[in-house]
């Protein structure tokens, strides 16, 4: 059996994700089992997930993935860089992955491996430390690197998010893992619009928050449940938590650099909107999704010094019985401690969880308690311990 391994957000789980399963499985002529990383409560985008990721998990598992590993809140809420890098340790640290699978625009995994070569290569390095400077950013920069060395078609593919991301991927690629692209179908990226049945996450988001269900429920696979979780719930709390902040603490926030601190406390003193938040911190130099994720530090308390340098354990949140035998490979071939249900990281019969993957899962409880927060009605603490995975039949 063939193990494919996926990194997602499924935000939510649409058809989109199910056509990209269905797709990597007929690339293989054997039985397949499908392993998903999947963020947590809070995204890459800098914001809570639309449904929690129990929820999301129950989804996913009913669209075709056999088992969901959650990629901690300290990787899914990085630059690209830092959540590719998680996600793509978590998947080798299973020991049972054969295949990373991704979509992108383009479909074809060699030129955005060349580029992945070129980007972790001494040459580039040296590159971009030319063409860093004020008043730019740093993708901007990377990109024109990126083209000095390989020309300018090539580094066009960095303009494309999936294709970004997918790059990310394979500069992190363990030597024996193989890795196929999927064309990505329907919807761009953050569409507003829906394509032959494939509408954006972001188009699905929208919906949802507004409590439009009967435009959504033709693209999940499971029928919508409760209600969407939403960052105005939180904002004003995130405002004064950064109007609280001292320079010192917020220079403390990951990728806080550049000045970009500072501006953000500053823009905090100007406004109560989230939104407008943003648009006064963002620059040529900020892109929107830094700034948002750097507020979104500030709220979760999330430091520099609180991301590992590697995770440090593995979180099943859910399977089916192909994902069970999933797990009991893992058991002889993980890297890495794992654990089913929450109380097995303090069992002291386990044994094998360290005092630092302890404190690393305790910032997730804090995360949780404050995700339960971003709904119409607010979700009681301590769901990390009364939430069991997803389990399948």
């Amino acid at each position: 059996m063939k193990t494919i391994g996926i990194v997602a957000e499924y935000n939510p789980f649409h058809t989109g994700h199910a056509w990209h399963i269905q797709r990597t499985r007929q690339l293989f002529q054997e039985e397949t089992a499908v392993m998903a990383v999947m963020s947590g409560n809070w995204v890459q985008r800098g914001e809570c997930a639309v449904a929690g990721k129990w929820a999301r998990t129950e989804m996913a598992l009913a669209g075709g993935v056999d088992l969901v590993l959650e990629l901690p809140t300290v990787w899914a809420t990085a630059s690209a860089e830092g959540f590719a890098r998680g996600a793509v340790s978590l998947l080798a640290a299973t020991g049972v992955v054969d295949v990373l699978s991704f979509g992108s625009e383009g479909g074809e995994a060699a030129p955005l491996r060349t580029l992945a070569q070129c980007l972790n290569s001494p040459e580039f390095a040296a590159a971009l430390r030319r063409e860093l400077g004020p008043k730019r950013s740093f993708a901007q920069c990377r990109r024109q690197a990126a083209a000095h060395l390989l020309g300018e078609e090539t580094a066009a593919l960095l303009d494309l998010p999936n294709n970004n991301l997918g790059v990310e991927y394979l500069r992190f690629l363990p030597p024996d893992m193989e890795a196929v692209a999927v064309p990505r179908r329907g919807a761009g990226h953050d569409s507003a619009a829906e394509e032959d049945g494939f509408p954006s996450a972001s188009l699905l988001r929208r919906r949802l928050r507004a409590g439009k269900v009967t435009g959504v429920s033709p693209f999940l696979p499971l029928p919508w449940k409760g209600e969407a979780a939403d960052m105005t719930y939180l904002a004003r709390a995130l405002i004064a938590r950064l109007r609280s902040m001292t320079l010192e603490e917020a220079e403390a926030l990951p990728d806080s650099g550049d000045g970009l601190a500072a501006r953000l406390l500053f823009a905090a003193r100007q406004t109560a909107s989230l939104e407008e938040l943003y648009a006064l911190t963002k620059t040529r130099t900020y892109a929107h999704a830094r700034v948002r994720r750097l507020a979104l530090y500030a709220l979760l308390g999330l430091r520099e010094a609180d991301r590992p340098a590697a995770p440090l354990y593995i979180r099943v949140l859910g399977f089916n019985h192909r994902g069970q035998r999933l797990l009991k490979e893992m058991n002889g071939r993980a890297s890495l401690p794992f654990f089913v249900k929450a109380a097995h990281i303090h069992d002291k019969t386990f044994c094998r969880f360290s005092s630092e993957a302890q404190a690393l899962f305790a910032l997730e409880e804090r995360f949780t308690d404050l995700y339960s927060l971003c709904f119409p009605t607010p979700r009681p603490s301590g769901l990390e311990w009364t939430s069991g995975p997803v389990i399948v039949k």
